[in-house]
């Protein structure tokens, strides 16, 4: 009996994507199940992964409105969209600048960038928590912005200066025979060509500042202007703890990350074969 390797390595593959795509969904059915549950039975050992007896959807609404979390969630959105559009937007510039432009600081603006990728967060935390407070800004919605802008940026700079030297320089000199200053050809020709690059720093901005808690948590003293993790910290009581309501404001928190990677998915598949394939 001839053995089929072929079939027998098949299926082996399949029964290891299932593997791992049950490994990465568990996760988030469980947290799903148990933003329905109430304390009894979320630590109810014969029921610990199973569906909810009793479907709570009261622990939405209770993480909506009696929690406030609506109002952090909106301030989540506020600084992910704000980081997102100004750190892309100076980042691309900043790596046009280093990758396909000849000045003479150039190196000591690439070694600065990649010191702000290397150095670790935590260190930065009591200079910039003094900085801050002596700007005046601290308190308010700067207070975040400026710290979340100013470490998206490095990464950014990384991600989009590959994208920048795949370009051909032939496109800008054609620009340039035509008449395009450098702000019209970065934004009317190579801006639109690196979507790809864009979508993928997008992804990896929203991501750390939408689930950044170190700085939001030590920065912000008003609850005007928390974010949404330092908001679903609160609910941990000092004696009792709802945790039926805390997982259904981690499912709100969840579900944005989501949805804008698969708005985005089809850009950042794109980018990792940008260059893989040559005419």
């Amino acid at each position: 009996m001839e053995i089929n390797f072929n079939k027998i390595k098949r299926v082996l593959i399949y029964v290891f994507l299932l593997a791992f795509t049950f490994i990465q969904i568990f996760p988030f059915y469980w947290l799903i199940t148990f933003s329905f549950k109430s304390n009894t039975e979320i630590f109810d050992s014969n029921n610990l992964m199973g569906l909810p007896k009793v479907w709570r959807l009261e622990n939405y609404s209770k993480a909506l409105m009696g929690g406030n979390i609506l109002h952090y969630l909106l301030n989540s959105v506020l600084y992910a969209v704000l980081t997102v559009v100004i750190a892309t937007l100076l980042s691309a510039m900043a790596a046009y600048a280093i990758n396909r432009m000849y000045w003479k600081a150039k190196g000591i603006v690439a070694v600065i960038f990649s010191l702000g990728i290397m150095i670790p967060v935590q260190a930065t935390l009591l200079p910039l928590f003094q900085g801050l407070d002596m700007m005046g800004v601290r308190r308010g919605y700067l207070g975040l912005l400026l710290p979340y802008i100013t470490f998206a940026m490095p990464m950014s700079v990384m991600i989009l200066g590959g994208f920048f030297k795949s370009l051909p320089r032939e496109i800008e000199e054609a620009a340039c025979i035509d008449g395009c200053n450098i702000f019209s050809m970065f934004f009317r020709i190579i801006f639109p060509m690196i979507k790809p690059g864009i979508a993928t720093a997008c992804i990896f901005t929203f991501l750390n500042t939408w689930n950044e808690l170190l700085f939001a948590n030590t920065f912000v003293d008003s609850a005007e202007y928390k974010t949404l993790p330092v908001g679903i910290m609160s609910f941990v009581g000092e004696h009792s703890t709802n945790w039926g309501i805390i997982g259904a404001g981690m499912v709100i928190a969840t579900l944005p990350t989501v949805v804008i990677y698969l708005m985005l998915s089809k850009q950042v598949q794109e980018s990792f074969t940008v260059g893989a394939v040559k005419g």
